[in-house]
């Protein structure tokens, strides 16, 4: 028999209980009256049959169960079986007493406000992007008279001791024309097509291992899942650019940790889809920098020393091109990276 909750009836907070297999046991009544929907409803019902699949309630439930203390998300999107949306600050934190099962503490907050707030960071970034990409092609030509210029001064130097010098200025054009070709081949459209993602993902893996022969990487992967329409190349480059950051991130000698699965009921650049894919990857490296993770997704931002800062500016583009989206969350020890990319069609929300 489900535990009483009416105890709390008088509390304004919505809270919820659920089993240590996460399925729901029951609500106080501010939980009712948010969710529209009774205790009795809930009782036995998996909880992504209510809030919807999200990858972060997902990743708190997870860091609850392995740490045994709360942890809060903020500003997470419930998918409710009204097929309503439900902006909230989520915290999940285990039942102490039995050491099984968790309460959940539901407190939302205005989805407008919200969705503002996302517009407004999705803007700036783009007009980041917008700038440094119009920088880019006025740097590109002039760069290609200055490597010229080099290659002739060079063959002209009375001592070749001298070629020295030009060689570091031929070197060097070379480095900035490969980070503007990055910069520009971003904006590129896709060429979408059926695409097996741990075709995808496998063929990451083998280049992470190769690159960093220390590296430990994990796979866990749903082989149900069926194709998804993709720019083949283009979300190779995205995933692998987030895998190579992950595997960096732990010096090359880490774990990395590649997991999909289906996530029901997600809605992705305001369309709602009955069914994504959710690619994760995952590292125990020291973590994103709190200054760092409000503009992690801007160019040129780099947590690394001598990184060029393209790799998740260039992975967020592309992703955005297939009307996906990338989360993530970040403590030192674990950082986990979402890809969520839609496999069925979509409705306006």
């Amino acid at each position: 028999m489900p535990p009483d909750l009416t105890a709390l009836d008088w509390l304004s907070t919505a809270v919820v209980l659920a089993g240590p297999d996460r399925r729901l046991l029951t609500a106080n009544a501010a939980a009712e009256h948010l969710f529209g929907l009774a205790r009795e409803r809930l009782a036995g019902r998996p909880w992504e049959e209510i809030f919807g699949d999200s990858p972060t309630l997902r990743t708190a439930f997870d860091e609850a169960e392995r740490n045994r203390w709360f942890y809060a998300c903020h500003g997470i999107g419930l998918h409710l079986p009204s097929g309503q949306t439900l902006a909230a600050d989520v915290t999940v934190s285990p039942i102490q007493d039995d050491g099984e099962g968790f309460t959940l503490e539901f407190r939302p907050i205005d989805q407008r406000l919200k969705t503002t707030q996302e517009e407004e960071r999705l803007r700036l970034q783009q007009a980041a992007r917008e700038l440094v990409r119009a920088l880019a092609h006025e740097i590109k030509n002039p760069l290609g008279g200055i490597r010229g210029a080099a290659q002739l001064l060079q063959m002209e130097l009375p001592d070749p001791a001298l070629a020295e010098y030009t060689e570091v200025i031929i070197l060097e054009t070379d480095r900035l024309q490969r980070l503007l070709a990055g910069l520009l081949a971003a904006h590129q459209a896709p060429h979408p097509a059926p695409v097996n993602v741990h075709e995808i993902l496998e063929h990451v893996r083998r280049l992470l291992l190769a690159e960093f022969p220390a590296l430990r990487v994990e796979r866990d992967y749903d082989a149900s899942l069926p194709e998804l329409t993709a720019d083949r190349e283009r979300l190779l480059q995205a995933i692998l650019n987030i895998a190579r950051n992950a595997a960096q991130a732990t010096g090359g000698k880490g774990k990395v940790e590649l997991r999909t699965r289906a996530a029901r009921q997600v809605t992705l650049a305001k369309r709602r889809y009955r069914l994504a894919l959710h690619v994760e990857i995952a590292d125990d490296g020291p973590g994103i920098p709190e200054a760092l993770r409000e503009r992690i997704f801007y160019p040129l931002v780099s947590g690394r020393e001598g990184g060029a800062g393209l790799g998740l500016a260039i992975a967020q583009d592309i992703v955005a091109q297939h009307h996906g989206a990338i989360e993530f969350d970040s403590r030192p020890g674990r950082t986990r990276f979402h890809l969520l990319l839609p496999l069925a069609s979509g409705s306006p929300t």
